[in-house]
This record gives C-alpha cells, sequence and structure tokens, in this order.
C-alpha cells in the first residue's frame, strides 16, 4: 500500500468513527399543503436514485370492532393494481424500470415505500398517487389475499406458532385498548371483512389531512415540488375522525394466559407488562440498558437461556413503543419440560438487571454496539426518507437523530439505573402468556398466577369467555 492509500483508508476510517460519534441529519424542505398533505423534501446527489416514504395516519387502531385486519387487507390491496393499470400492469410498471413500492399497515398507520431511478421520478409520483387516491380494490384479488391471510395464520398455529406470539401478548396485556388489537387481524375477522368495509374505509379512513410524504434523492426540488403538490393539493379529508388514543394503564400483574396446543414440545412464552412511548425522554439509557438485557446475541437473557444453559436458541427483550406507552417483554421458548426452568431462569435474569449496579465495561460494549449500527440504518435515501417520515409522524424534531450519539455515548450507571427501574417491571408485576401443551404444564405454571386457558384453535388471539 501506497503512502497516499494509507492516508485515504485512514481518513475513511476517521470519517465512519465520526459518523457514527456526531451524525447528523440534513435539514428537509417541510411543505404543508392547503389540505393539510405534509411534503419533505431532501435532495441528496451522491447516488441517482430517490426514494419515498408516504404514511397515512390511522392503522390497525382504527379498525372496527370485529374487522381487525381491515387496515392491513387494505394495504395489501392496494398494491393490486391502482389508475388505469391492474394488478399486473402495476406489477410490471415497478418492475420494467427496477423500482420498488410496497405498501403495509401498521399499529398506528399505513405507510408507501419506494425507491426509483432518479430518472423515473415522475413513475413513482404517478404510482405513488394511483395507489393512495385511486386504488382499483378488486373483489377477486380481495377474495385471495383474505383466503391466503387466513392460511398463514393457520399454517402458523400448526407449524411455527412463536410468529402469533406478539399478538396474543398484546391481546392480553392491553385487553380492550386500542393497542390490543391485532395488525394482521385474526381468523374470524378476516373472514367477516367485506368489499364494502374496503371501499369505505377508503372514503372515510384515507385523505390528504392524514398524509405524509417525504422524498430523499437525486431530484430537481422545484419541479418535485410542484408535481407532487398537483398529485396530492386536491386529496379530499377523511370523513371519519382518527381515534384518540389514551394511555393505557399498566396491566395489575400475575396474570397467566395459557394457549393451549396439544402435543406440542415446546412452549413459547411472553413475560412484560406497559411500557413506554416512542418519545420517551431517557430514551439512549432505555435502548442501552435493552442492548444489555436482551438485545444482541451476548445479551444477559440470550447468554443464560441459551449459552450457559441450553434451553433455548434464543431469548430477548422486546420493546414496542407507539406514540402511547406500548409494552416491554421478554420472548423466548423452551421443551415443554423445561417450561418453568426457562421462565424461573428469565426471571431471574430480570431480577439481576432490575438490582445489580450495571458494570461500566458492559455498559461501553452496548454504547459502541449501538453506535457502531445507527449510522448504517441512515445511509440511503428511501432510509432517510423514511427516517423524516416517521420524525413528522410522531412529531419528533430532527435532534431526536442529531443528539442520539451523544446521548448514547453520556450513558452511565448512575443514569440508566432509574431508567431500568422505571421501565422494567418488577417479578410481581408481569404479565405471562404462555403457548404449549396445557396437560404438560398448566399445573406447573399456577405459581406465576392466576391462569386462564384458551385453546389455539380459538379464531380469536384473546379467551372467548
Amino acid at each position: 500500500m501506497t503512502l497516499r492509500a494509507g492516508l485515504v483508508a485512514l481518513v475513511a476510517c476517521w470519517s465512519q468513527v465520526a459518523a457514527a460519534d456526531g451524525f447528523v441529519l440534513p435539514e428537509p424542505e417541510r411543505i404543508v399543503l392547503e389540505n393539510g398533505t405534509v411534503l419533505l423534501l431532501n435532495r441528496k446527489t451522491d447516488v441517482p436514485m430517490v426514494g419515498v416514504q408516504a404514511i397515512l395516519r390511522g392503522g390497525a387502531v382504527a379498525d372496527p370492532p370485529g374487522k381487525e385486519g381491515l387496515a392491513a387487507l387494505y394495504a395489501a390491496l392496494i398494491e393490486k393494481g391502482a389508475g388505469e393499470r391492474d394488478s399486473g400492469e402495476f406489477a410490471e410498471a415497478i418492475a420494467a424500470v427496477g423500482g420498488r413500492l410496497s405498501a403495509r399497515a401498521g399499529l398506528e398507520g399505513l405507510s408507501v415505500t419506494g425507491s426509483f431511478l432518479a430518472r423515473d421520478t415522475d413513475l413513482m409520483v404517478e404510482l405513488l398517487a394511483d395507489m393512495l387516491l385511486r386504488p382499483t380494490l378488486d373483489r377477486g384479488e380481495l377474495d385471495k389475499l383474505k383466503t391466503r391471510s387466513i392460511n398463514l395464520i393457520l399454517a402458523a398455529k400448526d407449524g411455527d406458532p412463536g410468529n402469533l406470539m406478539p399478538a396474543y401478548a398484546a391481546a392480553w396485556l392491553f385487553t380492550t385498548h386500542p393497542y390490543g388489537q391485532p395488525v394482521g387481524g385474526n381468523e374470524s375477522s378476516l373472514a367477516s371483512i367485506s368489499h364494502r368495509d374496503l371501499t369505505r374505509y377508503h372514503e372515510e379512513a384515507t385523505g390528504g389531512d392524514r398524509l405524509i410524504v417525504s422524498v430523499s434523492g437525486y431530484f430537481d426540488p422545484a419541479e418535485l415540488r410542484e408535481r407532487l403538490s398537483a398529485a396530492f393539493g386536491d386529496w379530499r379529508a377523511a370523513k371519519a375522525p382518527l381515534p384518540e388514543i389514551a394511555a393505557p394503564e399498566n396491566a395489575p400483574g400475575n396474570r397467566v394466559l395459557l394457549v393451549d396446543k396439544p402435543g406440542a414440545t415446546q412452549t413459547h412464552f411472553w413475560i412484560g407488562n406497559v411500557g413506554v412511548a416512542r418519545d420517551y425522554e431517557h430514551r439512549a439509557e432505555l435502548d442501552v440498558a435493552n442492548t444489555i438485557f436482551g438485545g444482541r446475541y451476548t445479551s444477559m437473557l440470550n447468554s443464560a437461556l441459551r449459552a450457559e444453559s441450553g434451553l433455548t436458541y434464543g431469548a430477548r427483550s422486546v420493546l414496542v413503543r407507539p406514540s402511547r406507552p406500548g409494552s416491554v417483554g421478554i420472548s423466548s421458548y423452551t421443551r415443554t419440560d423445561a417450561t418453568v426452568e426457562a421462565i424461573d431462569m428469565a426471571l431471574d435474569v430480570l431480577d439481576t438487571l432490575r438490582m445489580s449496579e450495571i458494570a461500566a465495561d458492559t455498559i461501553a460494549s452496548a454504547q459502541n454496539y449501538i453506535l457502531g449500527q445507527f449510522p448504517t440504518g441512515l445511509e440511503t435515501a428511501p432510509q432517510i426518507a423514511a427516517e423524516f417520515a416517521t420524525l413528522e409522524f410522531y412529531g419528533l424534531a430532527k435532534d431526536w437523530i442529531d443528539g442520539y450519539g451523544d446521548a448514547i455515548r453520556s450513558v452511565s450507571a448512575e443514569s440508566i439505573a432509574p431508567v431500568i427501574d422505571e421501565v422494567y417491571p418488577a417479578r410481581d408485576n408481569l404479565v405471562f402468556v404462555l403457548l404449549g401443551d396445557a396437560a404438560e404444564i398448566r399445573e406447573s405454571v399456577t405459581r406465576y398466577g392466576s391462569v386462564t386457558e384458551m385453546s389455539i384453535t380459538e379464531p380469536q388471539f384473546f379467551p372467548s369467555k
């Protein structure tokens, strides 16, 4: 290697470290159209690509009772033809230019994500506008999507029930609160959704007043501003109001939901309670704590339950942080005869997290882990577009990102302790969801609280009685 090449490599290394330590988002142009649509434009000229993220406020929390999964079906259906293109023509228009455009429903919003070559920006805007304003909502495609969605649930119940644990956990934890609704629906709710439900959803739950469109990449700002304004500026408002989401109360502990799957050789379990919202003030301390506890392969949970005891192939802690307090939980699985041993070990690890001071070198390792990954999620035009849309959606300022590196580096044993105490529930304040062979574990799991039992064959994720 020449001296010049070595210096170039050294400067590149320094640049990467600087990026991790002090990443700063660019400042987007923010335009609010008369109908309430928010446009966020960020010109990025390093690669001739354009990324887009559109978000419609609403999502699963706005699904009517008994129609859970409506927003998810709608999101899937707007990919299946829009404007003057049927399903095949719409897909071909995207594939022909090497683009990407997909929709999905989340708990509180419906998002459309895409990326195109810069030369195809006009086509991207046209297709996006067709999806949102003029979806075909084809009956035949709806029937296929409903059947597929129901069959996927049935297949998971039969072969990989762990995929359904988030739905069971949310339903048991939040009960009647909107956060307990399964985003993808359940067997009975999906079967009940009609074509009229979808057209009514389009009429009442979508509109320009709920829309955020974020674009990042290689484009002419004036031209794109005009194009987006023409495409979305006249979109009428949604007819129905957005639901008001109250902050969920902490759930009473020592409640156990046992989902019976006769003959199961494993028990899947989730243990937790209500956590914090997206805008939680001490998120740096919480991110470091969660990384240490169960957020990476070398975490406390995974080390104890997998590496040291061999009770599972994986254990992790999961934070769900929507606009109101979501959930904090432990998720894992083990063989049926080790159910109590694995759960007790997970609880012991939780006690250790809450009662022991976190060592400085452990905190430093978690800080380096987070700082090493953080910038890689904000490199491409689609990633940056998505970040701007997310900040707008949750009402967060740009310094939520710009100050994150400094906040992570400032975490200490003293600052992390009160956050752990506040967010991670004590052993006597936990809600349990177990999925396994009830005949084998029913008696032994009464030690964790009052047990409510349901069959995995029930079409919903909450016990009917």
